[in-house]
């Protein structure tokens, strides 16, 4: 930080009671008021690379990335067949053992069997199901890019809050430098006869109350600070500064319609992707109604002079008799109305979203406006008012009190100015949030 040093010397040269006084001035004032130049020792870290690295490490996106590749995993399996079933025993064996011998050229009774079986599901069950499970994966997507959006809104809340302290902290140290040359001018005058002590006691005070405020705004950097770590997921006492250039969006001539957050909105997206989801869960749970062959084949070995002998046997699975088709039924009608219920959802998001967005954008125009008067009429004309002042003091025709009033008007109103500044930037933070743009 930029620092200007001065010393007060008892010089007998020209007035003595307004030598010193002017040479403070034009030591403190010899720079621009209210504007200093911070140097950094390190490369400030702009907002968007800050969301860049949210979106490449922070560990709730990977946390969807495993769930999504566990979805699209498990569907590589959805076509695939029941396992086949063998079987071996004894088939048709008596168990009084004087049956299993050849008696007078008869054979013997019993067979020892060998059984293979396989179930032949239904294509289109296959291929339902198929689509069904690789559809799931497209939710979990749409819910990424969710909660992607909140975690750039909190990033971008926490970074212009911090711009908006960085900028009360440049007052502060300009009030600093003006409050200690008040307080020495003071007792300059004071001692000369030319100052009343009144005054000098409320710019101590203001002093104090600047480093107060001063220890308040740093703790509320350090607060920023770990928030972002926190988003970056680092260690919390990285220390790090950020680039105090932001901004504002325009939008004033931006259509709001359902079409919009339709197109941008992730929650929206999931909702409709959950939708398509269950339709085609319908459509595994019709499939199942859809009856299924299976083939068997029995190889019999006899004993006892028993011809060698098979069986070779051809199913069908009927699930759409009435008394085995209730639940498969039931779940159709239940997506149904689950689904309706998605479709209520995603009305109210629609809704919601559109009074949010409208509200902001009023909001947005209002601050802007109040702004504006700021920036173009109320902080110039208290700076003419406090350099008045100041100019006056400067020729002993102003005492220590009006100066002192006019820049407690002027520091009061330039930290409300920042306040709506902060105020307008938390707005566009939500309007972007509601309309998730980066």
């Amino acid at each position: 930080m930029e620092t200007i040093t001065y010393s007060i010397s008892n010089s007998k040269r020209g007035n003595p009671k307004n030598y010193c006084v002017k040479k403070i001035f034009y030591l403190l004032f010899g720079c621009t008021i209210f504007s200093v130049t911070p140097v950094h020792s390190q490369k400030p870290t702009s907002i968007s690379s800050i969301l860049d690295s949210i979106e490449r490490i922070n560990p709730i996106l990977k946390m969807y990335d495993a769930e999504v590749r566990s979805l699209d995993e498990a569907a590589k399996g959805a076509k695939s067949w029941m396992a086949p079933e063998l079987s071996s025993g004894f088939f048709m064996t008596p168990y009084a053992t004087r049956y299993l011998k050849s008696v007078n050229g008869v054979p013997g009774m019993g067979q020892f069997s060998i059984a293979a079986q396989q179930v032949i599901p239904n294509p289109k069950r296959l291929n339902a199901d198929y689509k069904y499970m690789s559809s799931m994966s497209s939710v979990e997507k749409e819910k990424k890019g969710y909660a992607l959006n909140q975690l750039y809104a909190d990033a971008k809340k926490n970074y212009y809050e911090w711009i908006v302290i960085k900028k009360q902290l440049l007052i502060l140290d300009d009030n600093e430098k003006l409050l200690n040359y008040m307080i020495q001018s003071a007792e300059i005058r004071y001692k000369n006869g030319l100052e009343k002590i009144n005054a000098y006691y409320k710019a101590k005070a203001a002093l104090a109350n600047v480093q107060n405020m001063r220890i308040m705004l740093e703790n509320e950097v350090k607060q920023r600070k770990y928030n972002l770590n926190t988003l970056l997921y680092r260690d919390k006492t990285i220390d790090f500064d950020i680039d105090t250039a932001y901004t504002l969006r325009d939008y004033q001539t931006l259509a709001f319609d359902t079409t919009l957050f339709i197109a941008n909105r992730s929650d929206i997206k999931a909702i409709e992707k959950e939708m398509y989801v269950n339709m085609l869960k319908q459509e595994t749970e019709r499939t199942r109604l859809l009856p299924e062959f299976g083939v068997r084949f029995e190889n019999a070995y006899g004993w006892a002079r028993q011809p060698l002998q098979f069986t070779a046997m051809a199913t069908v699975r009927l699930p759409m008799a009435r008394w085995s088709a209730k639940m498969n039924k039931a779940n159709i009608v239940s997506l149904k109305w689950k689904n309706e219920s998605l479709i209520q959802q995603k009305q109210i998001v629609l809704n919601e979203s559109l009074g949010v967005a409208y509200r902001m954008r009023t909001d947005l125009v209002t601050k802007n406006n109040q702004i504006r008067l700021y920036e173009e009429k109320i902080l110039p004309a208290l700076r003419k008012n406090y350099q008045t002042y100041q100019l006056a003091y400067e020729q002993n025709t102003e005492e220590l009190f009006q100066l002192f009033d006019s820049w407690e008007t002027l520091n009061m109103t330039q930290l409300e100015y920042l306040k709506q500044m902060q105020e307008l930037l938390s707005m566009q933070v939500e309007l972007e949030r509601t309309l998730q743009i980066k």
